[in-house]
């Protein structure tokens, strides 16, 4: 562990929205599940920036609510055994991280903390268990980013990067820690590519999608390039060795530019023996060897056998369809985005699942019992939602012959939570176990796996 360090300090006399601060001295007592500090004050919760359990700080306050106040710390007193120095020169500047003056395993126990929490004290559950967090590499982790780009003469021209803290500026940075290290050395390569063509204020975006045998970036154009612009990315595409896509309008415009013979975008799953190609604006998760964990943990909760059928609620490309698959089970996966069904579908189809599987467009949002009871019976369900979680689907689950076991996977703790309510007090599940799986770290960001099963 790192020896204990202060906070870089923003100085005194007015916080983010230009208001005037209070200062005071508290001590922490938790941190909230966007990463803050939590102390109370007169009464009142105080949401404190950059502060640690168990740190007294001296803090401003710079926003009062009636129920709550917002704060920045001013000066560590007394600093927390596990505040570390930050890797990253940009952190406190750049938005994309917020834990990144935590220790890394103390990041996982605080979101292991948030999800308890959250099961605690929104969905009035308690698992029986509490799995062990899944959790890899915290370095070079994200296959995936949606870096914003600015021609900011006063800054001495085109910024490419993520957005400031609390901020829709564009962070003056040249790297990037969480990016892989041929990824963060691009970037004030490609702030000298876009300064050259003659779109620079028409280009508001790259996406990054990197793949096992490609790195793919996607450029939001609002102009046509120029010859001399199609010239300079394909001298940069040949320097780096990676693909341009150009995208003009949404995301189902993408298209790829250059080399047109670049090996396919994919990511592999050697445990099942997949390969699963993309496309560089299709989701995907943002940390690959998480992934392969978090679907090893969800099989195995799963335990897939050969006759059973089972339902993969938002499959998405078939990330968990597919795996499932491979160990017998039939398995109807459903989604709302017919493009996703359909590469769900020919990944199957590539994978040689294609007769284990089915795959249907459907609004899980609006789901019912009478549209459930439409798809037959399941022996167990696989969901995997996104932020706004699955309570209609959830709620429509047939009180008879209902699955007997359900592996939930979540990127939003709160929801989870209030779903987990449902299942357990009005559809009689069990919530065996529940745990984390730290697929951002250095961030506050929770993604946690659950285990409900019939009595």
């Amino acid at each position: 562990m790192n020896a204990p360090v202060s906070l870089p300090l923003s100085p005194v006399g007015a916080g983010p929205d230009g208001k005037s601060m209070d200062n005071s001295v508290v001590r922490i007592e938790s941190l909230d599940h966007e990463g803050r500090g939590v102390a109370h004050l007169e009464g009142k919760a105080v949401f404190v920036d950059g502060a640690l359990p168990g740190e007294v700080c001296e803090i401003a306050r710079y926003s009062r609510k009636a129920h709550y106040e917002r704060a920045q710390v001013v000066a560590i007193r007394q600093a927390s055994p596990f505040r570390v120095t930050p890797a990253c020169p940009w952190f406190g500047v750049c938005g994309g991280c917020s834990h990144q003056h935590l220790d890394e395993s103390a990041q996982v126990a605080v979101k292991q903390r948030v999800l308890e929490d959250c099961l605690t004290h929104i969905g009035r559950v308690r698992p029986e268990g509490m799995l062990p967090p899944v959790h890899g590499h915290t370095w070079g982790y994200r296959a995936r980013a949606r870096l914003s780009v600015r021609n900011v003469p006063k800054k001495g021209g085109v910024l490419v990067g993520f957005h400031e803290k609390k901020s829709s500026y564009v962070a003056d940075m040249l790297g990037c820690e969480v990016l892989p290290r041929r990824i963060s050395d691009l970037l004030p390569r490609l702030r000298t590519l876009v300064a050259g063509l003659s779109i620079r204020d028409r280009l508001p975006q790259i996406e990054l999608a990197l793949g096992e045998d490609v790195d793919v970036l996607v450029l939001r154009i609002l102009e046509a390039l120029s010859p001399a612009d199609e010239d300079r990315l394909r001298a940069f595409a040949d320097a780096h060795r990676l693909q341009f896509w150009l995208q003009p309008r949404g995301p189902d415009t993408a298209y790829p530019f250059y080399p047109l013979d670049a090996p396919e975008l994919s990511y592999r799953l050697p445990e099942f023996d997949l390969v699963m190609p993309f496309r560089p604006t299709d989701f995907t998760q943002v940390n690959h060897g998480i992934n392969r964990m978090l679907i090893r943990r969800a099989v195995r909760l799963l335990d897939p056998r050969p006759g059973e059928r089972i339902a993969d609620f938002f499959c998405g490309l078939g990330n968990f369809s597919l795996p499932i698959a491979r160990h017998g089970a039939s398995v109807l996966g459903m989604e709302g985005s017919a493009a996703l069904v359909a590469r769900a579908a020919d990944n199957a189809r590539r994978n040689g699942l294609a007769q284990r599987t089915e795959f249907r467009v459907l609004d899980l949002f609006r789901m019912t019992p009478e549209a459930f009871a439409t798809l037959g019976r399941f022996d167990k369900l696989l969901i995997d939602p996104p932020r706004d979680g699955a309570v209609e689907l959830v709620k429509s689950l047939p009180r008879v012959g209902a699955p007997d076991r359900v592996v939930y996977v979540s990127c939003s703790p709160a929801t989870l939570a209030r779903d987990a309510a449902v299942l357990v007090h009005q559809q009689g599940y069990r919530l065996v176990g529940a745990g984390v799986a730290n697929m951002f770290p250095h961030t506050a960001h929770v993604e946690s796996i659950a285990l409900f099963e019939r009595p």
